[in-house]
């Protein structure tokens, strides 16, 4: 087995590395600085839009997109290395270089499932960086885990549909930029087949009809980096009937094919964050003292630092696996190893970052250090594309099927 990098990837893990060091790490403190100087919570810190400026300059652009007529012309395996040390600072590297979640997922389904005209009018500007999406599948009245319960209604009329329903935790829905949605409703409600009831259509986020709520928290952050997650109403919002993605009744589908790639770019992302995490620890360990000795030299820290490295390396191994199976064999024969490293990878960071947290002390849970929202972030994965229970519950069900 070889587990060396390919030239090409080395080649962007070196440039991509030396833009973190450069840019990104400094733009941290700066960007949150900014942040509050801005009018709105939501609008994006001038730093950033420098940095995404710079990185397109350098060649680090829709490097997750295997397109390649559309972004990077990258494979799973070659993104993993580079999603891992964007995933070092979520909130700004994944910005930057136009790989930051949901636009990526919106990106993917547009190249797969989109006609012509919705790709000249909402993905190019998209992978130009001009403007920002959301992506609107989740629901507060029903249990999402199953998309089958979906109640937004999606109607035909004439030559346009109607939305009708109530979403929440819609990532990117409060930036400026936003200006267009993802929507998945039932077109088909009384149909037979439960996974052709639903389809996927485009909602400009100015349509009438449609009234941002309010702003979700997640641990009480506001998550700005991605734009916020907010709760929506569709309150007969009308469209043109060819906003309506590849076919009806194809949403599921669809769902599906967007929620293969985000679950892997989400667990290569968690692997940069948990080796912040390491990184984070170790300094703390070898400049505190305490009882008389260095945090490095107390029994206690070297077992979580032991750990947290025996831990990466092995998700690094899994998450790869997964990759090179999505790329040699398609997401429908990874479907094992996605499912496992979707419930492997969030719980194993969450565990390295709250013992980082443990080691800082009072600093771990404040926001002079990056821990605790990275925590937030990381503990929420285990909900989001899926919670780790309907993983677990699928994945059983295909190892019993080998014995019944």
């Amino acid at each position: 087995m070889d587990f060396a990098f390919d030239a090409r990837t080395e080649e962007l893990r070196g440039k991509l590395l030396a833009f973190m060091d450069e840019y990104v790490y400094p733009a941290e403190a700066v960007a949150e600085e900014q942040r509050a100087q801005l009018a709105s919570p939501w609008e994006t810190p001038a730093v950033v839009e420098e940095l995404k400026a710079e990185a397109r300059r350098q060649g680090l652009w829709n490097l997750f997109l295997p397109d390649s007529e559309y972004g990077a012309g990258l494979t799973n395996l070659q993104y993993a290395p580079l999603a891992e040390i964007m995933g070092r600072s979520p909130h700004i590297a994944p910005t930057v270089t136009n790989c930051a979640a949901p636009d990526t997922g919106n990106m993917e389904v547009l190249t797969q499932f989109g006609d012509e005209q919705q790709r000249k009018q909402w993905l190019e500007p998209l992978l130009a960086g001009e403007i920002r999406s959301a992506f609107a599948m989740t629901e507060p009245d029903v249990a999402s885990s199953d998309a089958t319960n979906i109640t937004t209604h999606i109607e035909r009329d004439g030559d346009e549909y109607v939305v009708t329903g109530r979403k929440w935790y819609i990532s990117g829905a409060l930036h400026p930029d936003c200006k267009i949605f993802i929507v998945m409703g039932k077109t088909d409600p009384e149909g037979s087949d439960i996974r052709r009831q639903q389809s996927m259509i485009l909602v400009p986020r100015d349509t009438p009809g449609v009234t941002i709520e309010r702003a979700m928290q997640v641990f009480g952050y506001e998550d700005h980096s991605h734009g916020g997650h907010a709760e929506v109403i569709f309150d007969h919002a009308r469209v043109p009937a060819s906003n309506l993605i590849g076919e009806e009744g194809g949403g599921f589908a669809i769902a599906q094919a967007r929620l293969g790639p985000g679950r892997i770019h989400h667990c290569m992302r968690l692997i940069g964050m948990a080796e912040r995490a390491i990184e984070l620890m170790c300094r703390r360990a070898v400049s505190r003292t305490a009882f008389g000795k260095a945090l490095a030299q107390q029994g206690v820290v070297h077992n979580w630092i032991a750990d947290a490295r025996v831990t990466v390396e092995q998700l690094r191994l899994l998450v790869l696996k997964t990759a090179w199976l999505m790329d040699t064999v398609g997401n429908r024969g990874a479907h094992t190893e996605i499912q496992s490293i979707k419930i492997a990878t969030p719980r194993a960071v969450v565990d390295i970052l709250d013992r980082a947290i443990q080691l800082h002390g009072a600093g771990g849970v404040s926001q002079d250090f990056p821990l605790a929202e990275l925590y937030a972030g990381a503990r929420t994965l285990m909900i989001a594309d899926g919670p780790d229970e309907v993983h677990q519950r699928s994945l059983a069900r295909r190892e019993l099927k080998r014995y019944v």
